[in-house]
């Protein structure tokens, strides 16, 4: 394990905890399996499917955020993260597996950090492709408000241009 990179995480995110050293665990098996590099753009891709504290570890070791597009939320909330590489097609999903007994939160902690990867984590190969690169949109002015709001995020109502929080105000959400 690399202590040095554990603690910038733990620096990152603010405090240790079970939820980084997955994240932290999730990484390593992706970096050791396909031999990731510290992604400068978009050449590495993770899709997580949960928004909790490993994610942080992520985007540490990755190089991966929503601010470059690659970092893409997919909110099934499964304790599962699929790493991408474009340069060569390279993809692995990494599954966390149940806990079996008790454990207090430092020894779950220890636990993930000190076991082999394929004790805590199932490796398979992700059910969906690479997603696509990051997208630039044109910035449309809301009708209502005057916010300027990404093209794909304004809906259409009565002839006036609506960004989601007055379509919502307007339509109640239906």
């Amino acid at each position: 394990m690399n202590k040095e990179l554990w603690n910038k995480c733990i620096q990152f995110h603010g405090h240790e905890c079970p939820g980084l050293a997955i994240g932290f665990k999730a990484c390593e098996a992706a970096v050791e399996k396909m031999n990731l590099k510290f992604s400068s753009d978009e050449e590495v891709v993770c899709v997580t499917e949960n928004d909790a504290c490993g994610v942080d570890a992520v985007q540490v070791i990755t190089g991966c955020t929503l601010g470059k597009g690659n970092l893409i939320y997919r909110g099934t909330g499964k304790m599962a993260f699929s790493f991408f590489n474009r340069e060569n097609g390279d993809s692995i999903r990494v599954v966390l597996k149940q806990f079996k007994g008790e454990m207090s939160r430092e020894e779950r902690e220890r636990y993930i950090l000190e076991s082999p990867v394929d004790e805590v984590f199932e490796i398979k190969k992700p059910k969906f492709e690479v997603p696509k690169t990051a997208r630039l949109f044109n910035t449309v002015i809301c009708d209502k408000c005057g916010e300027g709001v990404p093209e794909h995020k304004i809906r259409m109502s009565e002839g006036k241009k609506l960004c989601l929080d007055c379509f919502e105000e307007y339509t109640r959400g239906w």
